[in-house]
């Protein structure tokens, strides 16, 4: 189905098939009465964990979801897919994810065209330098690009207003649906259970020990807990005691009618003002970031966004001033004090491990997070030190600072 799945697995897959009642649960949604593991969210994070622990031979894995898979913030992100980041960390995740995305044997609209990042300010240039640097070193395929070439690689924008930018090839952007629809048929190929439409109500612990979790369908005794509820991680970390801090803020996003001609233009990004936008289609996905918006749980999509946007676009990309939309939709980031990920296991509660937070990051790492919670789950050292990433850094050390955040 994906990745190592079908490319790289040692065991045959009929040797992983479970026997016919635990495949029918697995398809008709009979919540278990307990389980090896609970994943609370099934989005892309906990699809992955789940798909890359049932791959390692862990069984009983059960996948908790709410509403149905890939709702979420998975449902509506902006789908790019890079490694372009300041954070020796962030890159690594991106870069270890960008190949498990090359490799998927499932179509998932992969579009390699490129992320090319606006640098309108000396400070900017000097950040974005050392980044791209630091991204050859790890591997990356970032380099450094004239106002000139920007334009070349995209037409749109306005070369005056710019004074530099970075060019990674290798990255771009995928179809989160189709990501979701193939980790979770191959993590239910290999006999995990995804629960849909039942809500995590509690987690029962006594001292440093889970007895199981919660659910208005009914309790499921487990000791092990991994919280990949998104933007909802926060009360999931309530529940036991475990500060998770997220924060919900609705991010929004409109596709343009389709019109021929259309250049193919790299994912692009103005770190002046966080104006954003590629192809989609025969049309342009357009966004901006919004500093006014106020935390919360709110999803419904508006143009409020727009006046934003054209004030940035006047000066970058001209010609996208005034453009109307076909479709659009209003998403959640879950946004951590540093805007980046929270991964770890707890030091007081050893069963409950978190991958959340991911500000806008979860879908492009959402491979690379699979394989570092898989690891810690088995008490194996993973690829990268997931320390800088734990949720204690707040009290403990100065937080991870990312510079390619929109």
């Amino acid at each position: 189905m994906l990745n190592g799945f079908l490319q790289d697995r040692s065991m045959d897959l009929k040797s992983l098939r479970r026997d016919t009642e635990v495949r029918r649960r697995c398809v008709l949604g009979v919540l278990p009465r307990s389980a090896e593991v609970v994943v609370i969210g099934g989005g892309v994070i906990g699809l992955s964990i789940a798909f890359h622990l049932a791959e390692a031979g862990v069984r009983g894995v059960v996948v908790v979801e709410r509403d149905s898979v890939g709702q979420g913030s998975s449902a509506k992100p902006l789908g790019g897919v890079r490694a372009t980041f300041s954070d020796p960390g962030n890159i690594m995740l991106g870069q270890r994810s960008l190949e498990a995305f090359e490799r998927f044997s499932v179509d998932i609209g992969l579009r390699q065209v490129g992320y090319l990042f606006l640098c309108r300010t000396e400070d900017s240039v000097a950040q974005v330098k050392a980044s791209t640097a630091l991204q050859r070193r790890l591997g990356g395929s970032g380099r450094m690009v004239s106002p000139a070439e920007a334009v070349r690689l995209n037409p749109f924008l306005n070369g005056d207003a710019l004074l530099a930018a970075s060019f990674s090839p290798r990255d771009g952007y995928a179809e989160p649906a189709r990501v979701v629809a193939a980790y979770r048929a191959a993590a239910v190929e290999l006999g995990v259970q995804v629960i849909e439409g039942t809500e995590v109500l509690g987690i029962d612990r006594t001292g440093a020990h889970i007895n199981s979790v919660a659910t208005d369908r009914g309790a499921i005794r487990t000791s092990r807990v991994i919280c990949a509820a998104g933007a909802w991680s926060a009360r999931i970390g309530e529940m036991v005691g475990v500060p998770l801090p997220v924060e919900p803020v609705r991010r929004q996003i409109g596709v343009t009618p389709g019109e021929a001609g259309l250049p193919t233009v790299p994912f692009t990004l103005d770190l002046a003002t966080t104006l954003y936008f590629h192809n989609s289609g025969d049309g342009l996905l357009l966004g901006i970031s919004d500093a006014e918006q106020e935390p919360g749980f709110d999803r419904e999509f508006s143009l409020d966004w727009q006046p934003a946007f054209d004030r940035a676009a006047s000066v970058v990309a001209p010609s996208l001033v005034g453009r109307t939309f076909e479709s659009g939709w209003a998403g959640l980031y879950e946004n951590t004090p540093d805007h980046n990920a929270l991964i770890g296991t707890s030091m007081e509660l050893p069963g409950f491990t978190y991958a959340t937070g991911f500000s806008g990051h979860g879908f492009l790492q959402a491979p690379a997070v699979g394989e570092v919670v898989r690891d810690l789950y088995l008490g194996r050292e993973p690829f990268l030190d997931p320390a800088p990433f734990h949720a204690d850094r707040f009290t403990e050390s100065a937080p991870v600072r990312e510079v390619h955040i929109i």
